[in-house]
C-alpha cells in the first residue's frame, strides 16, 4: 500500500507550497490574484482545486531517487542547539542518516524509514 511521504504543491507562478504535517495548513496568494491552499503533511492531501495548480504528492511506491531529492526530516542539529529545520534525505549526511535509523524507528512512519534505509543502500551502491 501507497504511503504519502511528502505533501507539495505548485502554483502557477511557481510557488511550492508544502504541508509537513497533519493540520499544518498552507496558503499562498498567487500572481494571478487566486488564493492556494494545502493541507495534511503525510497523513492527508486537503488542497484547492483552482485546476491551474499542479499537486506534487511523493508516495512510498515513487522511485527512490525522486524519493531522496525531495523527501524531508525535521532536525534541530547535533545534540538540539539549533532551531527546526527540515532537510532531504539526500542531504543528511552518513552519521546523522545512520543515527536517525538507530534512534527514530519507533518515533517514525513504517514508510519513511524503508526510504532512508534505501537511501543507505542508494549512496552504497555508488561508492
Amino acid at each position: 500500500m501507497s504511503v504519502i511521504l511528502s505533501n507539495r504543491m505548485k502554483t502557477p507562478d511557481g510557488t511550492i507550497l508544502e504541508s509537513l504535517h497533519r493540520h499544518d495548513y498552507v496558503t499562498h496568494t498567487d500572481a494571478n490574484g487566486k488564493e492556494y491552499m494545502l493541507d495534511g503533511g503525510r497523513d492527508y492531501v486537503r488542497c484547492s482545486a483552482n485546476g491551474d495548480e499542479e499537486v506534487l504528492t511523493i508516495n512510498s511506491d515513487d522511485c527512490h531517487e525522486m524519493i531522496r531529492e525531495v523527501v524531508k526530516w525535521g532536525t534541530y542539529g547535533k545534540d538540539w542547539s539549533e532551531p527546526l529545520r527540515y532537510v532531504t534525505i539526500a542531504s543528511l549526511n552518513p552519521y546523522h542518516l545512520r543515527a536517525i535509523l538507530d534512534t527514530q524507528q519507533r518515533n517514525m512512519c513504517p514508510a519513511l524509514y524503508k526510504a532512508m534505509q534505501d537511501e543507505v543502500k542508494y549512496r552504497e551502491a555508488r561508492v
